[in-house]
């Protein structure tokens, strides 16, 4: 159990995400001691967010107004926050979902989908909530599948921010064909060599470790493409021979680096393998569908970070005499992406419970809950692109402009469109899955 700390009393009624109380307690469920109740209030109005803006700064030892200022910089700079993940880690965020008897707190995705909204909320965005992403979702797959000595052996450091990790699968010539990746992990003795190229690799230029999939029997070789795919949990030292990384130069979400990585001949352990070998593959699914619910989480933070600064901002520009909040133009446009943020928001928290439940619950089948969690990733994703432009819009000329923030936003909401999964696709699979269509693809 994560070490005890004074009783943390925190009431977020100024939040979109839904209200959290946390109390001391002796019972399941912890962060740093503390038991953490969700009381879910969909109708409180919440026109306010920036208790959750000092409650991150205060944390990060910056105050409410330097915050904003903190992410632009970061922005710009492509600078990782280093303080925030240090905060974060300092306070057993980081082990959210993890066992408590690694120094997690044994709660669900329902809980880290919260924490990363809100992150994302504060104002941080995508930016600040990608920063610990893989930490939270991709130690999902090691922590179920791993031996004991080996979730004992990779999971502490990573929850209490001595290291951190990144998530190596997608390959620039698979895309979304993941059963066809060609990153061959070769068997040597005690140590597998990788060879290969990953893309789209974030935080690889600050990660200690990386959970990697890849081939150890070649596409050629195996009766399906699902087989010959092995998961490792590997150190990612760049100083050795063999690992070369590559930074993409991107739209949005600059504070967290994304790039091309290159394995030649690179040699790790072979008890670094999670599960057997040949079995990656349904390893790895175990942790792409609490990444729909975290992703839609923090989608739905940036969506309801911008219209707050959008209807604040109506209400204090005035035109013609009067605050262009009261016309209706602008005025409709928010009310509509708000209640589409809402109704995300009720589709992602169905998703990460029904996920969790799906851990004690055999009755819950996989499919239900890759319709369920990839839903709730298309409608946030599409409820915060409207409500990030219709923000910047309702600014009309500042919108366009930094000091706004909301043309960052704007800029980062492009990721849960894109990634880890196309619109096109879930609507595929939602057409397949759901009502019987046949498989387009």
């Amino acid at each position: 159990m994560p070490k005890s700390r004074q009783t943390l009393l925190l009431n977020y009624t100024s939040c979109s995400v839904p209200e959290i109380l946390c109390i001391s307690s002796t019972a399941n469920g912890y962060i740093n001691g503390n038991k953490w109740f969700l009381r879910y209030s969909i109708t409180s109005e919440r026109s306010n967010w920036q208790n959750m803006l000092k409650f991150l700064g205060y944390q990060m030892g910056i105050s409410l107004i330097e915050s904003q200022d903190y992410w632009s910089q970061h922005d710009e700079s492509g600078e990782y926050p280093h303080e925030l993940h240090a905060a974060l880690a300092k306070d057993g965020w980081i082990g959210i979902a993890l066992p408590e008897e690694l120094g997690g707190s044994g709660l669900g995705i329902s809980e880290a989908t919260m924490m990363l909204h809100t992150i994302s909320e504060s104002g941080a965005g995508m930016a600040g909530s990608q920063s610990i992403h893989a930490n939270v979702y991709a130690t999902q797959p090691v922590a179920k599948f791993a031996t004991p000595s080996q979730r004992q052996q990779m999971l502490p450091n990573l929850i209490n921010g001595t290291y951190r990790t990144c998530f190596g699968v997608t390959e620039p010539n698979t895309g979304l064909e993941t059963l066809k990746l060609r990153t061959q992990a070769v068997r040597d003795g005690d140590n597998y060599i990788i060879s290969g190229q990953k893309i789209w690799i974030s935080s690889a230029q600050v990660a200690t470790k990386m959970v990697l999939l890849a081939r150890t029997t070649p596409l050629e070789e195996v009766k399906k493409p699902s087989e010959g795919l092995s998961l490792f949990f590997i150190d990612f030292d760049k100083s050795k021979p063999g690992l070369e990384l590559k930074k993409i130069k991107k739209m949005g979400g600059r504070a967290v680096d994304a790039n091309e990585v290159f394995f030649d001949n690179y040699a790790i352990p072979a008890d670094t393998l999670i599960g057997n070998e040949g079995q990656g593959f349904k390893i790895v699914l175990h942790g792409m569908n609490a990444e729909r619910c975290l992703l839609a989480g923090e989608a739905l933070g940036l969506g309801y970070a911008a219209l707050y600064r959008a209807s604040n901002y109506a209400k204090e520009r005035v035109v013609f005499g009067r605050p262009i909040g009261m016309n209706q133009g602008i005025q409709h446009p928010l009310a509509e992406a708000y209640m589409h943020l809402e109704a995300a928001k009720l589709a992602t928290y169905h998703a990460a419970r029904l996920y969790d439940q799906s851990t004690t619950d055999e009755s819950i089948t996989q499919t239900a809950i890759g319709v369920a969690c990839n839903s709730a990733k298309y409608l946030a994703a599409e409820a915060a692109f409207t409500a990030c432009e219709r923000s910047v819009l309702s600014l009309g000329g500042m919108g366009y402009a930094q000091e706004y923030h909301v043309e960052r936003y704007l800029r980062e909401c492009f990721v849960p469109r894109i990634a880890p999964v196309s619109r096109e696709m879930i609507m595929n699979y939602v057409g397949e899955k759901v009502l019987g269509l046949p498989r387009s693809y």
